[in-house]
């Protein structure tokens, strides 16, 4: 029975791959420590942002209510451009912004977005989100793309030891030798589609207690919704403008 050794493998790296995934997901599940349970009563549209898109929808955000307050033009281009360079930022998103377009008044948004995404003031907002409870912290979101990782890593481990074990022996012992291989891949297998299917979309931000709370939020303001949903719900030309090209127009 040579095929009994590949058949530990496939099972002792399915198992470490699930326990793996399972922890990640059991710590992004930690509820929120009792001494900020009962701020987690409602959202700003900003923080709503970063847990259904991260710091890159942060930005998105900012940058299109700035445009809609006429104090920034976001061109189809991709080029951003301050409207009154004389006017104060109103808060540190809008700082962030104007930092990044720098003095000339003017950048591609392409450069503009990284360099919000990475400033303090998000940094700062990531940061209490997580202490709330309501964020997966950086760790977080790396151990659970690990548990992924190795999950997917173990099926494909035993589908491939699995097949050469079936060459190994004669045709009319594949059958057990196949049924016993079944079980690391539909373990691995059912571990992997809880991991990319059953997961909401925004889990990589969001734990629990901060989906729970988008979940209640109303789409019907037009802020919101970018914030919820991303740039799908603007215009053509805005979303043109956040990912730096023009639209194509058909004739």
């Amino acid at each position: 029975m040579v095929w009994v050794p590949l058949l530990l493998v496939a099972c002792v790296v399915a198992g470490i791959g699930c326990a793996r995934l399972c922890r990640a997901s059991l710590a992004a599940a930690r509820p929120p420590a009792p001494s900020t349970a009962g701020k987690d009563t409602e959202l700003t549209v900003v923080e709503a942002a970063y847990l259904a898109g991260g710091p890159f929808r942060v930005t998105d955000l900012t940058l299109v209510t700035m445009h809609r307050e006429r104090r920034l033009f976001l061109a189809r281009t991709g080029w951003a451009t301050v409207v009154d360079s004389s006017a104060d930022s109103r808060d540190e998103w809008e700082s962030a912004v104007l930092g990044a377009i720098g003095p000339g008044g003017q950048s591609p948004i392409p450069a503009v977005r990284p360099a919000v995404a990475a400033a303090g003031a998000v940094r700062s907002l990531a940061q209490g989100l997580v202490e709330r409870g309501l964020a997966v912290s950086d760790a977080g979101r790396r151990e659970y793309a690990a548990g992924v990782r190795a999950v997917r890593a173990a099926f494909l481990l035993a589908l491939a030891l699995g097949t050469a074990a079936a060459l190994l022996v004669p045709p009319a012992e594949r059958t057990p030798v196949l049924a016993a291989f079944s079980l690391p891949l539909l373990g691995s297998g059912l571990c992997l589609l809880i991991g990319l299917v059953e997961v909401h979309p925004y889990s990589r931000w969001a734990s629990p207690a901060g989906q729970r709370l988008l979940s209640g939020l109303s789409p019907a303001d037009p802020l919101t919704a970018l914030a919820t949903r991303g740039p799908a719900v603007l215009e053509p030309e805005l979303r043109a403008a956040l990912r730096g090209h023009a639209p194509v127009r058909l004739p």
